[in-house]
């Protein structure tokens, strides 16, 4: 099963150093400084071959442009209101998103309509009262109603006992999972032998 592999949450240079030798796809960095999971500075190492992505809520452009600068981010996550103009604009600069919507409801669905041909990626997370992760799972079987063309990133509660659910989740669109605050032993620190143990029951399970 080609499934990406998306890490979210670090902050750590070795830590990131570590998971990233565990082959995943993509790492992700918090500049939303309400989060406990936020980057506030430049860590000693950086993947060389996960792409990068920033994690953002609704950030000003400029800093954005900033951030993507010197970071030398592949990918901007959007997780707050950012509107389909505000997508368009951050796409004229060459800048590759990913845009999140949280679901709770069918009609929650209906809102990525305004956003089609304007993102890489979605992702769909699990509805909360504010914004971040609640580390619980929406039910996954809203998404069989989604029939838009851009591909989606699966997020909310996915845990190291996950791999059976993934596997047996099938949607012509599913391009892979974000990983986070299940795979921590503390806010932005992943524990790498939990990840390791998951990738290896995900690629076992879809055998």
């Amino acid at each position: 099963m080609a499934t990406l592999i998306k890490v979210c949450g670090m902050t750590e240079a070795e830590n990131i150093r570590n998971v990233e030798q565990l082959g995943v796809d993509m790492i992700g960095f918090i500049f939303y400084p309400k989060s406990p999971r936020c980057l506030c500075e430049m860590p000693e190492y950086l993947p060389t071959h996960a792409k990068r992505v920033g994690v953002f809520v609704n950030e000003n452009k400029e800093n954005i442009l900033m951030y993507a600068d010197r970071f030398s981010l592949d990918y901007i996550q959007l997780h707050g209101t950012e509107s389909p103009e505000y997508c368009r604009s951050l796409q004229s600069h060459g800048l590759r998103l990913i845009k999140v919507f949280s679901i709770s409801h069918l009609k929650d669905l209906l809102a990525t309509s305004s956003y089609n041909g304007l993102c890489d990626y979605y992702l769909f997370d699990t509805k909360t009262p504010c914004y971040g992760g609640s580390g619980n799972q929406f039910d996954w079987n809203l998404l069989y109603r989604y029939s838009a063309p851009t591909p989606f990133l699966l997020s909310g509660g996915i845990n190291p006992y996950s791999a059976k659910s993934i596997k047996e989740f099938r949607h012509s669109r599913f391009a892979g999972i974000d990983l986070n605050s299940r795979f921590e032993t503390a806010p932005g620190i992943k524990d790498t032998e939990r990840i390791e143990t998951f990738l290896r029951e995900l690629k076992e399970s879809s055998i």
